[in-house]
């Protein structure tokens, strides 16, 4: 059996030597290298190519998140968080094909991540479980939303979306004064929101109740939501409700 090329990725001396001790009790594991921070492992993934990464959440400079972030979806390693904050989200973790660490570890708990791992060696299914996670990443005092733009995975602040529009076959994020095209279905991108700050308006349309200025009537019981920037948005009769109660109906 070929085995797994994995690199190692924590700020802290004696976590890396403990998870290279304890992946030494495993024959289908080659360590091909170790880094300290986010720029090093960015580096050592793009020459390297490893197959899998344990990859530390919290490093100075660059978290976790912002190193995968970076990376396209091609040059992507199977990851497994390592975390010493149980804060972070950590169900979507559980609930997705991915896992994570949470430190201190030992070595039974390893194990069952080993065992995960190679039982998911298809890439296909890894993918897509990558997807789900990061959608699901949601650092407290930081709401943002998670959106794949030519396979890299892109953190928008929730605050800075004004509105979400399907045009065609793609999906267009409108923040800060910016657009970004997503090729994703409206209704995915819905399931991620927080419903206390993003309302649905129209089948096409999903605004951020923060950046409407006013709705004024429009023909047969729909309204025209005007947004901070001057926007104009069509409601639909589907939604009708969603918007009334939006203006406190």
């Amino acid at each position: 059996m070929t085995r797994i090329r994995t690199l190692i990725v924590d700020d802290e001396d004696p976590a890396r030597e403990l998870l290279r001790s304890f992946l030494a009790a495993w024959p289908a594991i080659e360590i091909i290298g170790e880094a300290a921070d986010g720029a090093t492992a960015l580096s050592l993934i793009r020459r390297d190519r490893p197959d899998l990464m344990f990859l530390d959440v919290q490093m100075p400079e660059m978290t976790g998140f912002d190193v995968v972030t970076k990376l396209a979806s091609d040059e992507t390693p199977i990851i497994v968080f390592v975390t010493a904050y149980d804060r972070y989200a950590l169900k979507a973790f559980e609930i997705s094909a991915l896992d994570y660490l949470l430190k201190p570890f030992d070595a039974a708990r390893l194990s069952t991540t080993m065992t995960r791992i190679l039982a998911r060696r298809d890439r296909t299914e890894y993918e897509a479980a990558l997807d789900s996670l990061l959608s699901q990443l949601r650092p407290p005092a930081d709401e943002r939303i998670v959106v794949k733009v030519d396979g890299r995975h892109v953190f928008l602040d929730a605050a800075d979306v004004s509105w979400i529009e399907a045009a065609d076959k793609e999906v267009r994020v409108h923040v800060g004064g910016a657009t970004v095209s997503v090729r994703e279905a409206m209704n995915s991108i819905e399931q991620r929101l927080d419903a206390s700050r993003f309302v649905r308006v129209h089948r096409s349309a999903i605004v951020n109740r923060a950046h409407v200025r006013e709705i004024q009537p429009w023909f047969k019981g729909d309204y025209v939501i005007i947004l901070r920037d001057g926007t104009r948005v069509v409601t639909g009769p589907s939604y009708r409700a969603a918007v009334q109660q939006l203006i406190g109906r």
